[in-house]
């Protein structure tokens, strides 16, 4: 990676084809953070045949984080970025693998429907190629087609819908926590505790110190703590991370047709504003909506897990527009899931402008989550001399 000065820090989409980083088989490694980005990095690491440790303030899937709550989408479908797409189809193949392997379910193959508004909706249209290569076609639905398979769905304001019999929703609580487990299985460490960088010196970080006053010393540091990231690093992320607010609701689906809501894949709804979706069943805690338009700026440590009543009653509009059998539906639950954004909602993998042991994974964008054990075995593959 190019060095350059803190002030024109310019962050680049992880790239596959980037220089190795040349670390040594047995080499110390220390991960910070135990969410979808820091948990997978530090178990591929760890296979790799590095000494990790995995270092998290409040524990892997906690309430805070962006790999909390209790559910996520996976799908493959990014437009013409084939990058993405093809990041997508290997994760998918790690997650049913890891989940194997732990005899522990965390994908839910439900299919994802693709509510299109407009003949031409490129957001979809444009992965078709990248799906009939991997031999992933998506299913064209007509609306008649739409209201026969899924009957609760309102589709007079639609043109098509488009299913990816594919995708489906991961665990995501449950998922962090079983990654952590399968770490300390294979032979990691775990240490809870805060921690903040220390000096760099001759291009290299020396240290991290912990918040119960020690600290901890390796050949290699990253940092993959999410909105966390410009928190620490204000002068090189300060204004590249940023963390926004949220909000996903939980309805519950009436007595009498619980299993037809159940049984719905999850969804998309590309309006071009505020892309709704939602996960059907979600492992029994009720009719999961959220609303992909970025909310208002969050803080990750301080900021209240509370919802605001405009986008709760902006939410509830919409399902009782597109799903009309929920009108009156209560809210079960509620989460705020904090996104970590970078500026063109592209991962980040990069060195530190003055630090060459010191690298940051981040930018997960709300859509980070499902690429997680695929981004852990790219950084672990990157590691190696």
């Amino acid at each position: 990676m190019t060095k350059t000065d803190t002030k024109t820090f310019a962050p680049q989409p992880i790239d596959i084809k980037n220089e190795k980083i040349g670390l040594e088989k047995g080499a110390a490694v220390v991960v910070v953070g135990a969410g979808a980005f820091g948990g997978w990095s530090a178990l591929y690491l760890l296979r790799a045949g590095y000494k990790v440790t995995l270092v998290d303030a409040w524990g892997a899937g906690n309430s805070r984080s962006s790999s909390g709550d209790e559910t996520r989408v996976i799908r493959s479908t990014y437009g013409d970025n084939e990058f993405y797409f093809d990041l997508n189809v290997r994760a998918l193949a790690l997650w049913k693998e890891n989940q194997k392997a732990w005899n522990k379910k965390l994908f839910f193959n439900t299919g994802v429907i693709w509510f299109c508004y407009d003949e031409k909706t490129p957001l979809v249209d444009d992965s078709i190629p990248f799906a009939r290569k991997h031999k992933m076609n998506y299913e064209y639905l007509s609306l008649e087609e739409v209201k026969k398979r899924y009957p609760a769905v309102h589709t007079e304001n639609l043109h098509h819908a488009w299913l990816d019999p594919f995708g489906g929703y991961l665990k995501a609580r449950e998922s962090a926590q079983a990654v952590l487990e399968a770490f300390l299985n294979e032979g990691g460490e775990f240490v809870q505790t805060y921690v903040t960088p220390g000096d760099i010196r001759s291009q290299q970080l020396q240290n991290i110190k912990l918040s119960n006053g020690s600290s901890l010393h390796a050949d290699a540091y990253l940092f993959a703590c999410g909105s966390w990231l410009g928190q620490l690093f204000p002068e090189v992320l300060g204004n590249i991370i940023t963390c926004t607010k949220q909000e996903v609701f939980y309805f519950g689906v009436p007595k009498e047709d619980a299993l037809q809501y159940d049984q719905l894949p999850a969804w998309v709804d590309v309006d071009g504003k505020d892309f709704y979706y939602g996960i059907p069943g979600n492992a029994n805690r009720g009719f999961k909506i959220g609303v992909d338009q970025r909310g208002e700026r969050f803080d990750p440590t301080l900021g209240e897990r509370i919802s605001n009543p405009q986008v709760l009653a902006n939410a509830r509009k919409f399902i009782e527009m597109r799903f009309p059998g929920l009108k009156d539906a209560p809210v079960v639950e509620s989460r705020v899931c904090p996104y970590e954004n970078s500026p063109d909602g592209n991962f980040i993998f990069q060195s530190h402008p003055e630090a060459g042991n010191l690298w940051f994974l981040g930018g997960g964008s709300g859509h980070g989550f499902k690429h997680g054990p695929a981004l852990g075995e790219l950084v672990a593959n990157q590691f190696k001399g």
